[in-house]
């Protein structure tokens, strides 16, 4: 079926109102919006509005606040990077954050990397990232790696 073979319904053939256009189009003068008044003007948002009552909004109590300098920061642990080495074929002696990012092996959009220090390591490790937990750091230099932390 092509789109010009298709039948016409009685929905799609109504043609939309044209309003304030003559007396004879039954919608002139007021346009269907009835006779003066706060709903009759252009630009009047009334919702919310309770009749003079104090609106549910100013009534319930405020709550709590967004920081809107919360450094976004999703964690990785040694389990979840001896997994991401093994899957993706990563060089444990050269592992850095923005390498990630780029190969889309992690999503850059949730923030920078902390490493924490759950799991254990298989091999020595060298890393580049943002953020490192004390015992991870501990962790990686017992075992003979390197960890540099840029704090971007």
């Amino acid at each position: 079926m092509k789109i010009n073979e298709i039948p016409s319904t009685s929905i799609s053939n109504n043609k939309r109102k044209r309003r304030g256009r003559g007396a004879g189009s039954g919608l002139g003068k007021t346009a269907g919006r009835g006779v003066k008044g706060q709903k009759s003007r252009s630009g009047v948002s009334i919702n919310g509005f309770e009749g003079g009552q104090m609106p549910l909004y100013r009534r319930l109590p405020k709550r709590g606040f967004k920081n809107k300098f919360k450094k976004k920061i999703q964690s990785i642990n040694f389990a979840t990077l001896n997994s991401l080495i093994s899957r993706h074929g990563l060089d444990a002696t050269n592992i850095k954050e923005s390498e990630l990012f780029d190969k889309k092996i992690l999503n850059k959009s949730k923030g920078g990397l902390k490493l924490l220090s759950l799991g254990d390591i298989k091999e020595v490790i060298n890393i580049e990232i943002s953020f490192a937990s004390k015992n991870a750091i501990k962790k990686i230099e017992k075992f003979g790696g390197k960890i540099k932390i840029t704090n971007n």
